[in-house]
């Protein structure tokens, strides 16, 4: 049986293409994009945090996205900035990020929780984040829900999303058609309303219910009317996931 991060990744992997380029960071970003290599997207295209383009790592899976193993079998050895300008370029189709907390239009805190001056924590901030945020076309964000992390406002605005509504990233320079694609949670898998923009559930995993999604958010989550139960974990896909992390890197 999977457990609820095996679903999560399982999940992300499944929505990335058979082909482009998708931007990965460390953690479940990473599993996420080498597993749907090593399944249905064996041309996609791994853009790496650290400057590495196109690594298709054959051993183990590597600790985090500056390590040498992301450039196995690639194309580039690059820089943080060169590749973070490929996105600006708009060449990066897929990008995921993580966050502490998520408001109801897709924008991230990994700055600060509480009053930036005397904060309750102090957190990594941005990294690439924002940068992802801006300009990959889709983006997939990968977080635990509860109502600490899903909340009615931002402590601060690190990596946006669709700020206030329809048309508001257009209005602050930033690429049209651009924005959060989906949320994927412990409970299910949520998309962003194309009029409304605000965050909609279009799949829970088995077991889930939608009290499940109400009760651990704080600001109302729509849900679609043609939701539906994310499908089961394969047995290809459980099987590939856990020898890519044999270690427990990121499943332990």
């Amino acid at each position: 049986m999977a457990t609820d991060i095996e679903k999560m990744i399982i999940a992300a992997s499944r929505l990335l293409p058979k082909e482009g380029a998708v931007y990965v960071g460390t953690g479940m970003p990473l599993l996420a994009s080498v597993l749907a290599l090593k399944t249905h997207s064996p041309d996609l295209l791994l853009v790496y945090e650290g400057g590495g383009v196109g690594g298709k790592p054959t051993g183990r899976l590597p600790i985090q996205v500056s390590e040498s193993l992301t450039y196995e079998n690639g194309i580039i050895v690059g820089s943080m900035d060169y590749v973070m300008s490929l996105a600006q370029a708009g060449w990066i189709q897929y990008g995921f990020l993580g966050g502490a907390q998520i408001d109801v239009y897709g924008n991230l805190n990994t700055t600060v929780i509480g009053d930036w001056e005397q904060p309750k924590v102090r957190l990594p901030g941005s990294g690439g984040g924002a940068d992802i945020a801006s300009f990959c076309e889709k983006n997939i964000i990968i977080m635990r829900q509860d109502r600490q992390k899903f909340v009615k406002k931002l402590d601060f605005l690190t990596s946006p999303g669709y700020f206030s509504g329809p048309g508001e990233r257009e209005k602050r320079g930033l690429p049209a058609n651009t924005g959060p694609y989906r949320v994927i949670t412990q409970i299910g898998v949520y998309g962003f309303h194309p009029e409304t923009k605000r965050m909609t559930l279009l799949e829970l995993f088995t077991g889930k219910t939608i009290d499940d999604v109400h009760e651990n958010s704080s600001f109302p989550i729509d849900i679609s009317d043609n939701w539906r139960y994310v499908k089961e974990p394969n047995n290809e896909e459980l099987h590939t996931l856990r020898e890519l992390d044999r270690d427990g890197i990121v499943l332990a």
